[in-house]
């Protein structure tokens, strides 16, 4: 029998193994569409991260904070992207009526634009993936998407605490 190479991890559960599966399955999802996204909004003169700061204030402007948020990265990867987005002309920041100092982010006539040429390469991944699923798939990976990303958001961004030194 051959012992443990020093500083080895011990084996994981079955549920530590659930989570290895969920968390690098989450991460090789993000890669690609990151990847593809890119691909798609350079057609247009844009970034991926660009499209998703613009995609997040379409319909109804939002503060930075609140478009970071909903993106799950920090306030001030957001504020970088929307200062660009601004420079360039694709979107503005306007007077927020319920917070003198937290300025709303809306799109331009110029950043609508960028996005409606966006709309063709989205909707052929869209058909792509259900294509791939089927409609039901699809849908249900939507539903258990929005169930992890959830119960992450119910998970302290303290938890766990780290182990005592020995």
């Amino acid at each position: 029998m051959t012992s443990p190479r020093p500083g080895a991890r011990s084996p994981e559960t079955p549920v530590q193994q659930l989570l290895t599966r969920t968390a690098l399955g989450v991460f090789h999802l993000n890669g690609r569409f990151v990847a593809v996204s890119d691909r798609m909004a350079r057609e247009v003169g844009l970034t991926a991260a660009w499209w998703q700061v613009l995609g997040a204030v379409d319909r109804a402007p939002a503060p930075v904070a609140a478009v970071a948020r909903t993106m799950g990265i920090t306030r001030q990867s957001v504020q970088r992207i929307a200062d660009v987005l601004v420079e360039r002309g694709l979107a503005e920041y306007a007077d927020n009526p319920a917070h003198r100092r937290a300025k709303l982010l809306r799109v331009t006539g110029e950043g609508a634009d960028a996005l409606r040429r966006c709309n063709p390469s989205h909707e052929a991944l869209a058909n792509r993936l259900r294509a791939e699923l089927g409609e039901e798939g699809f849908a249900e990976t939507v539903r258990v998407l929005e169930r992890l990303s959830a119960a992450m958001d119910a998970v302290p961004p303290a938890f766990p605490s780290p182990p005592a030194a020995p």
